[in-house]
């Protein structure tokens, strides 16, 4: 690795001399450290150390392999993206096992390829990354960390969780909007089932469970509308959720068996707003109306209210079946509000930011209707 004196007689390395550009917002700094890396090609190795080094430490400080490409994505470029994906993939090989959740998130990471470029453009690109890396906060632990002792590994996933994954991938594939909605339906009697089974399970075990938490990504455009949406799916199965609107995901509160279906069932309905989203658009167009995105919001704003109040009722109804059970779901609700609240001390409710769309609200309470959660009736009473 290069290296070259500094006027205080102290060896320092082309490495440390780049990084200080690390620390500065002009870039002019940023192009002299480029400059010096490109001129070094023994400064390489090192270079890609410190990088899986930044990535270690921001999984001390919570954040996981999702959490730092939706950041990349957000604030960079693809080919920052493909640098993060390789760095991400050298930092975790090492380990014999890691988080359950982590492997899904590895598997969905981008092209880690680095296309050739010259010297200088490449270490600009990573200085850039490197750059964010370092500046990023410490976010809430939702979980164990790679090299940390991990509880005993799942036998696979729960089948009850298969059954409700393989509903909602029908739901989203028909094309018969009243399949669509028992298929819907099916799925969230089964999400509201298992966790009064869960509830029973706990009750009666020696030691009390705790609730856990998992980050989902609430992406552009249409962020408020999606989170809304999210937290209705949360509450309604028990669960809490709370936005981070400014690095793009909500933390979904709440006990291990009520995560992963919260997460299945909106990416489902997400799924399916969109697409009667754009048929309503179509709709509108063909009759000769401009749909605007203010129609896009109310849309979907419109979805996420319905929606909540239906997946609610649902789970009322199902709950209500056993009610020697409702002291324990009450219970655990207390407890998912409570690790909410050590979490997330400082939260604050937000005025929905939306221009108003008669039509566009008018059409997503429609499509909440539609997309049903009874499977012998299709509208609320």
């Amino acid at each position: 690795m290069g290296h070259e004196d500094g006027e205080d007689g102290v060896s320092t390395t082309t490495i440390d001399k780049a990084f200080e550009a690390l620390y500065a917002s002009d870039d002019h700094s940023l192009d002299t450290a480029a400059s010096l890396l490109a001129a070094d090609r023994g400064a390489d190795a090192e270079l890609a150390r410190r990088g899986e080094e930044f990535v270690r430490t921001l999984w001390t400080r919570g954040w996981q392999p999702a959490d730092l490409i939706r950041t990349a994505r957000r604030e960079l470029a693809d080919e920052h993206v493909r640098v993060l994906s390789a760095l991400i993939e050298a930092e975790t090989a090492g380990y014999e096992r890691l988080p359950h959740r982590w492997q899904a998130q590895l598997d969905e990471l981008a092209d880690s390829t680095v296309r050739p470029t010259d010297r200088f453009s490449y270490a600009t690109t990573v200085l850039e990354l490197y750059r964010i890396l370092v500046r990023l906060p410490r976010l809430d632990a939702v979980g164990p960390v790679p090299g940390e002792a991990l509880p005993p590994a799942a036998a696979g996933e729960p089948r009850m969780l298969t059954r409700i994954r393989a509903l909602l991938a029908k739901a989203e594939a028909t094309g018969f909007p009243e399949e669509a909605e028992a298929l819907t339906a099916k799925a969230q009697e089964l999400m509201a089932r298992h966790s009064l089974d869960e509830a029973t399970l706990a009750a009666g075990a020696p030691s009390p469970e705790t609730p856990g938490a998992i980050r989902i990504g609430v992406e552009p455009p249409y962020e408020q509308a999606k989170a809304i949406l999210l937290d209705a799916v949360a509450t309604a199965n028990h669960c809490r959720a709370v936005w981070n609107e400014a690095y793009g995901f909500s933390t979904v509160v709440g006990f291990e068996a009520d995560l992963d279906p919260v997460e299945l069932l909106y990416t489902s309905l997400l799924v399916q707003g969109t697409a009667a989203m754009t048929r309503a658009e179509a709709e509108q167009r063909a009759g000769g109306r401009k749909r605007t995105k203010s129609f896009r919001q109310s849309f979907l704003l419109a979805y996420a209210n319905r929606l909540g109040t239906r997946l609610s009722a649902t789970s009322r109804r199902v709950a209500a079946e056993t009610p020697t059970l409702l002291p324990a779901l009450a219970s655990r609700d207390l407890a998912v509000t409570n690790r909410t609240d050590e979490l997330f001390p400082e939260t604050r409710s937000t005025r929905v930011r939306a221009a108003w769309d008669e039509e566009g609200w008018t059409h997503g309470a429609t499509a909440a209707d539609k997309a049903g959660l009874h499977p012998n009736r299709r509208h609320l009473p």
